[in-house]
């Protein structure tokens, strides 16, 4: 009965690591909310770190040496995107200047 027992601290451990992650990605997409407001720019920036994860995976196998400097061309030009998206002022932002 103990080896029971020990499984289910590893899946309770397991399940509140979990829940313990999901808050985190909660509490970043929400610093991203606040920064951007505006959903469209959140939509790309997410998209734009799934791209990311994707090239550099890519990077990480790939062999063949154009293709790797294909790979890290992209990277920063996606990086350059990324950057330009970040600093593109909220709606609310963009209203309140326009007021003044």
């Amino acid at each position: 009965m103990s080896g029971d027992a020990g499984e289910g601290l590893i899946d309770a451990d397991a399940r509140i690591q979990e829940r313990m992650d999901e808050l985190e990605e909660a509490r970043k997409k929400a610093r991203l909310q606040v920064q951007h407001g505006d959903p469209e720019v959140l939509r790309q920036l997410q998209a734009m770190k799934l791209a990311r994860t994707d090239l550099e995976r890519q990077l990480e196998v790939t062999t063949h040496e154009m293709r790797k400097k294909q790979l890290q061309a992209a990277l920063a030009d996606l990086d350059k995107q990324y950057q330009a998206l970040q600093k593109k002022p909220a709606p609310a932002a963009k209203a309140a200047r326009s007021k003044k």
